[in-house]
């Protein structure tokens, strides 16, 4: 049976990530209160952001920008897309 949490994003009983998708203190915030669906959706606009910006994620300046992002996205106002951003 799936592990529940209630998404701090969906605002709903969903189903939890199986472990840990990130390392140290964001992770283990993000595996108690995002759902799989949740993650999901960040994925999403983490590669847009990725795209958008041209961010190359082994550099560690692109790395601390997408952890703040991802902090945003989960627990803070929401992640903008860039300015420019039209979906296409």
């Amino acid at each position: 049976m799936p592990r529940k949490v209630h998404c701090i994003l969906l605002k709903a009983e969903a189903d939890g990530l199986d472990r840990p998708p990130y390392p140290g203190e964001l992770g283990k915030r993000i595996f108690e209160n995002v759902s799989k669906q949740a993650w999901q959706q960040w994925l999403g606009h983490q590669t847009m952001l990725i795209n958008e910006y041209r961010l190359t994620p082994i550099e560690p300046k692109s790395r601390k920008f997408l952890e703040e992002e991802m902090q945003k996205f989960f627990f803070g106002e929401g992640s903008e897309k860039p300015p420019d951003f039209k979906a296409g």
